[in-house]
């Protein structure tokens, strides 16, 4: 047994496929090796949160609450884990404090006992609600911090910031270095200086876009990090996690020797390569995501977010204004103050840069969530922004400074009523709550009487089950 086993998060039910294919993987492509995920001896598995939920109710008819009871069934003995955006939630804007509470006591309630809570900017104030009833409903608080480089997030920047974040109770720290710009001398500097202030674990996940991956994770490992994320091979690499098997071999026989049974790996990993292949063939995983893009070592763009751009140009046949656009991209990101590039920064920064370009001139147009960005309504903005800038964007408008979330009134009897009788149960509100239209459709989908069922010929059935991987 290793004196220091380094514990592994498998991302292969969520971030892997969410990386590589648009979060597409069904529960039934899941549930055939659960068996065996949940007798490996993972730190936890990452199941949920993320892109799931929405893509659940809106591309796969899937109930998401359902999908978290079926996999919290089927993996009795390990720790399920989600991703949730701090006062985000899983949606795209601040959420008043009782829907947070809300969900957060439903998703622990139905399975989840790791809640990864992050914000976009890194404000403290916006995970301070999602901590807090993580902790009262018996979740395990994992709070983040969300990895940039500028002038601003120096190492003494992100200490401070996890110190901050163990005092409001976080139970581990989860570095996410979402645009795997963390190089590996750097992860090993960070991780020793923080292991020195902190005492709760410490948690990093990067990705393999630039093809550092592997080696943030030895030098990391080196420097005594508790946890770390990976993906099983066959959704693994380039936009996705790092490898599991490879960081599980090559650490074998050493003090951090992860004590993981490669072989219920492989058995795994063969029916994953299935689901994979499944689909490839559906054209939903393509192979460019795979491949190492150093670009995002240059431009400091994530590279989910170099492909926003390159779809925008090409709706305003600008294709020819890629480059230009990469470089305003720095300077609107400075005028805003610095913001982490994830979402939904990344989108406001992204859009921003494309309308300077194609404007030719600078700010002549500003987004709706620019101007929001600008007011504080997202939170406090790591730098000072450029003023002149804001002035352009909001004018005389008063920005807003305390945290945005208690300009907010309680909105679950709201949600409630509007959903009235529509709802089957407690869940089916916060689906509304997060996504009222995708999640009506899902409703009136799923509540439509079921046609009577056809005997299934023999045939039909040797097919479906070939398909599924069984």
């Amino acid at each position: 047994m290793a004196k220091n086993p380094l514990k592994i998060t498998d991302t292969i039910l969520r971030d892997a496929h969410q990386s590589q294919a648009a979060t597409r993987m069904r529960l039934e492509d899941m549930l055939p090796a659960c068996e065996i995920l949940d007798n490996i001896g993972y730190w936890s598995i990452e199941c949920w949160g993320g892109a799931t939920f929405d893509t659940c109710m809106r591309f796969l008819n899937e109930d998401p609450w359902e999908r978290l009871r079926t996999l919290r069934k089927a993996m009795p003995k390990t720790k399920l884990q989600m991703l949730l955006r701090g006062q985000n939630l899983l949606g795209y804007k601040h959420y008043a404090d009782d829907v947070v509470e809300e969900f957060c006591k439903k998703s622990i309630e139905n399975g989840i006992d790791v809640v990864r809570i992050f914000d976009a900017l890194n404000d403290p104030r916006n995970m301070e609600a999602a901590m807090k009833y993580t902790k009262f409903y018996g979740g395990i608080v994992e709070a983040t911090i969300s990895y940039t480089v500028s002038p601003v997030h120096d190492e003494d920047y992100f200490v401070r910031l996890a110190c901050k974040l163990q005092d409001m109770g976080a139970d581990t720290i989860c570095i996410k270095d979402m645009a795997n710009l963390l190089l590996p001398y750097d992860a090993y500097s960070l991780v020793k200086r923080l292991k020195s202030e902190l005492s709760v674990p410490l948690h990093l996940h990067t990705h393999n876009t630039t093809g550092t991956g592997d080696m943030i994770y030895l030098k990391a490992a080196e420097a005594g990090i508790d946890i770390v994320d990976t993906a099983l091979s066959p959704m693994a690499n380039g936009t996705s996690q790092p490898t599991t098997e490879s960081l599980v071999a090559s650490l074998k026989g050493t003090d951090r020797d992860t004590g993981l049974d490669l072989e219920a790996m492989s058995k795994a990993a063969e029916h994953f390569r299935g689901v994979a292949q499944k689909l490839q063939d559906d054209g939903i995983l393509n192979t460019k995501v795979l491949h190492v893009d150093t670009n995002t070592l240059l431009y400091q763009v994530p590279g989910g977010m170099l492909s926003n751009l390159l779809s925008q140009l090409k709706q305003a046949n600008a294709e020819d204004k890629y480059y230009e656009v990469l470089a305003e991209v720095p300077k609107v990101r400075k005028d805003f103050g610095y913001p982490p590039l994830v979402t939904p920064t990344s989108q406001i920064v992204g859009s921003q840069a494309v309308l300077n370009v194609l404007a030719g001139e600078r700010y002549k147009m500003i987004t709706k969530e620019s101007k929001g960005l600008l007011r504080g309504e997202y939170g406090e903005l790591p730098a000072p922004v450029n003023e002149e800038v804001r002035k352009k964007a909001i004018g005389n408008a008063e920005v807003i400074t305390c945290r945005p979330a208690d300009l907010l009134e309680p909105e679950m009897e709201k949600y409630k009523k509007e959903l009235g009788d529509r709802a089957k149960k407690e869940e089916d509100v916060l689906s509304y709550a997060l996504f009222p239209q995708v999640a009506e459709k899902f409703f009136a989908n799923r509540d439509k009487a079921p046609e009577p069922e056809k005997p299934a010929e023999p045939e039909v059935r040797v097919i479906y089950v070939q398909d599924s991987g069984q």
